[in-house]
């Protein structure tokens, strides 16, 4: 009785005897089509990603704490993916004396300035101090902490209405500054 055991050093002695007849053809096949281009390959690392959410929250911390959380119902990529844009926007700020809710029908958030724009039927509330806001447009800052209406605003509050045509409003701070036309009914 053979053992076939004794004859499995064969094979790759008959793969290495017969390598130059189809060493070539393997190598052909197996060769990379195409080649590299760099500037290509730069290219496609600076295409942007586009996408388009159904559900989005934000969370802005300074100093380690969590000053503001920005939902939206809707959010998608801007003119460049460092912009988003969102639908059905509801933001809670959560500063030092009072956490004020803000509601607005859509918004835009540029990740690199963390600059939020809102824009159409802004709503904000201080609840504690019984105070509703309302504008068209509403930008905040964080690198200064400032909200600025450029537009119209309405303030309603327990004891008075006010109307303006611009608002600046300094969270640190808690400073108001209106201009362009100013009235005021107790």
């Amino acid at each position: 009785m053979k053992n076939t055991r004794n004859f499995l050093w064969i094979i790759p002695l008959g793969l290495f005897i017969t390598s130059p007849i189809w060493k070539p053809s393997v190598a052909a096949f197996l060769k990379p089509r195409g080649g590299y281009d760099a500037g290509l390959a730069a290219r496609a690392g600076r295409l942007q990603q586009n996408f388009v959410m159904d559900s989005i929250t934000i969370t802005l911390t300074s100093k380690g704490k969590e000053e503001w959380l920005v939902k939206a119902r809707r959010a998608f990529t801007g003119k460049s993916d460092r912009e988003l844009g969102m639908i059905g926007v509801d933001a809670l700020y959560q500063g030092k004396n009072e956490p004020i809710t803000i509601t607005s029908s859509r918004g835009t958030y540029f990740i690199d300035q963390r600059h939020l724009i809102l824009i159409d039927n802004v709503v904000v509330r201080k609840p504690k101090a019984g105070e509703e806001l309302y504008t068209d447009l509403l930008h905040y800052y964080d690198a200064g902490k400032m909200v600025v209406s450029p537009v119209p605003v309405d303030i309603k509050g327990p004891r008075f209405s006010l109307q303006a045509g611009r608002m600046d409003y300094d969270l640190s701070t808690d400073g108001y500054d209106f201009s362009e036309g100013v009235t005021v009914e107790l």
